[in-house]
């Protein structure tokens, strides 16, 4: 199960930093995981600071 951003996101990019795999991009006003790419390992949801990062 992959991570999602929900709209707490303050697009501080703080996530994208953090992913190992570089699966977090900017998106239209807020960042975006590839739940493709994403290898649910949380340490994006844990970099954030609004808790915006939640499993989908």
């Amino acid at each position: 199960m992959a991570f999602k951003i929900n709209d707490e996101c303050v697009a501080c990019g703080a996530c994208a930093g953090a992913c190992p795999i570089g699966a977090i991009t900017e998106g239209d006003g807020k960042y975006e995981i590839n739940a493709d790419e994403c290898v649910d390992c949380g340490t994006c949801a844990a970099q954030c600071p609004t808790g915006a990062i939640e499993e989908a």
